[in-house]
Order: structure tokens, then C-alpha cells, then sequence
């Protein structure tokens, strides 16, 4: 997967704790891709992150350049907010 973290999305990454693994994981094959404002695209999935509980890791992304850029990283409990039935 050939991307750019931006330098905010690499601050939450590791402020947020969220292994860059995970990251590439959805970049490369995520459960689903949801289009955003501005242009971007939240590529996201459900995933453990330990103790049984699941959380949507959603990588924010401007996917119409090369490489992509990825904006943001962030998990959320509200999967049901943003999860978008197909």
C-alpha cells in the first residue's frame, strides 16, 4: 500500500496508541469505504483491540492523489454511527 502519513494523522497515531499494523491492515483491506467531506474517504473496519471489546478504526484519507494521504487515525465505540449497511 503506498501512502503518506501526514504529520497530524502521525501524532494521533501514537498519542491515540493505535498500532500502525492496524493502520496498514485497513489501508490495504478494509471492510468498508464510507466518502466524507471535502473529498475523503474514511476507509474503516471493525476490529479487537483486546478484552473483547470492538471499536471501528477508521483511517481518514485523501485518496485522490498519489500517494494517498492519510489525514487522521482514530477509534470509536459508535460503530452503529458511523457503519453504513449495504
Amino acid at each position: 500500500m503506498n501512502y503518506i502519513l501526514s504529520k497530524h494523522a502521525q501524532t494521533e497515531i501514537e498519542r491515540r496508541g493505535i498500532p500502525i499494523s492496524l493502520v496498514e491492515s485497513v489501508l490495504a483491506n478494509p471492510q468498508q469505504i464510507v466518502s466524507e467531506k471535502e473529498g475523503r474517504k474514511a476507509y474503516q473496519s471493525q476490529v479487537d483491540f483486546g478484552g473483547g471489546r470492538r471499536f471501528l478504526l477508521r483511517v481518514i484519507v485523501a485518496d485522490d492523489v498519489q500517494p494517498m494521504v492519510v489525514i487522521t487515525v482514530y477509534r470509536t465505540s459508535r460503530i452503529e454511527k458511523y457503519w453504513r449497511q449495504s
